[in-house]
C-alpha cells in the first residue's frame, strides 16, 4: 500500500501542532518518522489511523484521494494499525482473548473458544512468535506485549504499521526479535512507519526517513545516503554541537553510603558509595534492580534490612518525606504517573514540593511562587508559553524538565535520576546533561540508572552494575567500556 499525504494541518485551539506536512510512504517499506517532540510526529500519524481530523490538507491511498474520520473504518477497511508507546490491553485477560477483543469468532451465540485458539496459533506460528494464547498478559514481559500487539494487528493482515517508541522499554533480546519480524513483515510487502528517539536503530533497519521540525516536514531521505549528524541538525535546525558535552568536575568528600541493603525477592547485600559533585552510573539489564534499590534508598519501597549515611553520619528513611528532608531527591522513571500531576499548570506541579519556600503562615506567597516557578521555567529552558501552560501539553522533554524543576527548588545534595532522558529528543537530551553537568559544578552527588550504554559511559565517573539483584562490579570510568559493562552485568565476575 503507497500513502501520500500532502500540506496536512492540525491545530488544538491556538497552539498550530502541523502546519503543512507531506508525508509519503510506498510499499514494503520501514520508513523512520523522526524529530523533537513537540514536532507532531504522533498528531500526523494519529491523523493517519483516524483517530484526529485533520483540519486542512490530502491524503491519497494507492493514488486515490479519501476522507475519513473514523479509526474503525481505517483499521477495518484500509488495514492501518497504530501501536501506540504506552500499549493498551486488558492485563487481566488472556493474549487470546486480547486479540480477539471486539473481533470475537462465535458459534451461534457463544464464543468459539477452539477456533480462535486454533487461529492464535497459527498466527503465532506464522510470525515465529513463542506465547502461549492462554497465558495472562500481565504476566509477560513488555517485549513480549509489544509482539501481542503486533500479531493482533496482523490477524486480517495488516497493511500499513505504526510503530511508538517500540522499543523504549524492551530488553536487547527483545528489541533483536522485534526487529527481526518486522524484517520479516516487511518481506511480507507490509509497510512501517517506526517513530524513534534511537539512531542507531533508524540506521539499522529502516529505508527512508522523514524529517519534522516545528510542525513542518523539513526533508525526506534515503537512509544509506545520510548519515546521524545530518539528522539530528534537520531536527534542530542548527548544528547541536558534541552530543555529549564535555565535562570538568571537581569530585569532593564521600557523600551518600549505603550498606548491607537488602529487599528479599528485589536486591541483596548492596553496598555503594557516592562523591560530592559526581555523577555515579547504574548499569544493568531490566530488572536486574537498579530501580527497586534507588526505590527503597528514597523511601518509596520498604527494605527489609540496611543502613543510610550522609556526610557520614546514619539517617533513616522511611518515606519520600524524609529523603526530601534530608535533600535527597529522585526522578522517577514513570514521569507521568509518578512524577507529574498533568491535567495542573507547570506552575501547580513545581510548587507541590516546594510550599515550605513559597508559603508565609499557612498560605501560599503568589509572589514568591511566581518567581520560583518563572525562575526555574527560564533556568531550565523549558518550551511553554507560560507557567500556567497545563503539563500535559508539553511535549515528553519539556515534560521531564518539569519533573527536574521541582526538585531543582528544593535545591538537593543528592539527585537521583531513574533513565533520565528515556523517550526525550536529542535536543532535549543534551540541555538535560548541561543541567545534569550544572548540579555536579555546585557539588550535587548524582546517581544516574540508565539503559543507554553510550549515555552512561559517556557521563559516569564511576558505574556500578547490578545482576540479579546484586552490585556485581563496580568500574572506574578510565576503564569502563560496552563490553566490560555488559560483562558484568550478564553474570560475569571482575578477576
Amino acid at each position: 500500500m503507497d500513502i501520500k499525504m500532502k500540506n496536512i494541518c492540525k491545530s488544538f485551539g491556538k497552539n498550530n501542532v502541523l502546519r503543512g506536512v507531506d508525508f509519503n510512504l510506498r510499499e514494503g517499506e520501514i520508513h523512520a518518522l523522526v524529530g523533537e517532540n513537540g514536532a507532531g510526529k504522533s498528531t500526523l500519524m494519529n491523523i493517519l489511523a483516524g483517530i484526529l481530523e485533520k483540519d486542512n490538507g490530502e491524503i491519497y491511498i494507492d493514488g486515490q484521494k479519501i476522507e475519513y474520520t473514523d479509526s474503525n473504518e481505517v483499521r477495518d477497511k484500509y488495514r492501518i494499525e497504530f501501536i501506540h508507546q504506552e500499549l493498551v490491553d486488558w492485563s487481566e485477560l488472556t493474549v487470546m482473548e486480547n486479540i480477539f477483543m471486539n473481533r470475537e469468532i462465535k458459534k451461534g451465540p457463544f464464543l468459539d473458544k477452539d477456533a480462535m485458539y486454533d487461529r492464535c496459533k497459527k498466527l503465532f506460528k506464522t510470525l515465529e512468535i513463542d506465547i502461549d494464547p492462554n497465558q495472562r498478559v500481565g504476566n509477560l514481559s513488555v517485549g513480549m506485549r509489544q509482539m501481542m500487539e503486533i500479531a493482533k494487528a496482523n490477524l486480517n493482515k495488516v497493511n500499513v504499521l505504526i510503530l511508538d517508541e517500540p522499543t523504549s522499554a524492551l530488553t536487547n533480546n527483545e528489541i533483536d526479535k522485534l526487529f527481526k519480524l518486522m524484517k520479516k513483515l516487511r518481506d511480507e510487502k507490509v509497510s512501517m512507519i517506526y517513530i524513534s528517539h534511537r539512531m542507531e536503530e533508524i540506521f539499522a533497519l529502516t529505508n527512508k526517513i522523514t524529517v519534522m521540525r516545528d510542525g513542518v516536514s523539513v526533508k525526506e531521505l534515503n537512509t544509506s545516503d545520510t548519515d546521524e549528524k545530518e539528522i539530528v541538525k534537520l531536527m534542530v535546525g542548527r548544528e547541536i554541537g558534541d552530543f555529549y558535552p564535555e565535562m570538568t568536575r571537581n569530585i569532593g568528600e564521600k557523600k551518600l553510603e549505603v550498606k548491607n541493603f537488602n529487599r528479599e525477592g528485589y536486591f541483596k547485600d548492596v553496598n555503594f558509595y557516592t562523591k560530592k559533585g559526581e555523577i555515579l552510573g547504574f548499569a544493568g539489564l531490566m530488572g536486574a534492580g537498579r530501580s527497586e534499590i534507588m526505590r527503597s534508598l528514597f523511601g518509596i519501597d520498604p527494605k527489609d534490612s540496611g543502613n543510610i549515611l550522609l556526610d557520614g553520619k546514619e539517617i533513616t528513611i522511611n518515606n519520600p518525606l524524609d529523603a526530601k528532608k534530608h535533600k535527597i531527591a529522585f526522578i522517577t522513571e514513570n514521569r507521568q504517573e509518578e512524577g507529574l500531576i498533568l491535567d495542573e499548570s507547570i506552575r501547580e506541579n513545581i510548587s507541590i514540593l516546594n510550599l515550605n519556600e513559597i508559603s508565609k503562615n499557612g498560605f501560599i506567597d503568589e509572589d514568591k511562587e511566581n518567581k520560583l516557578s518563572n525562575g526555574l521555567l527560564k533556568k531550565l529552558t523549558i518550551k511553554a508559553t507560560s507557567i500556567e501552560d497545563k503539563t500535559m501539553d508539553l511535549s515528553g522533554g519539556n515534560q521531564q524538565k518539569v519533573v527536574m524543576a521541582k526538585w531543582f527548588g528544593l535545591n538537593p545534595e543528592v539527585l537521583i535520576l531513574d533513565e533520565p532522558t528515556k523517550g526525550v529528543d536529542v535536543g532535549a537530551k543534551r540541555e538535560i546533561y548541561l543541567l545534569i553537568d550544572q548540579m555536579t559544578k555546585i557539588g550535587v552527588s548524582v546517581i544516574m540508572i540508565s539503559s543507554d550504554l553510550p549515555e552512561l559511559l559517556s557521563l559516569s565517573d564511576r558505574i556500578y552494575v547490578v545482576y540479579e539483584g546484586k552490585i556485581q562490579g563496580e568500574l572506574d570510568r578510565s576503564k569502563a567500556d560496552s563490553q566490560s559493562v555488559m560483562y558484568l552485568a550478564t553474570g560475569g565476575v571482575n578477576e
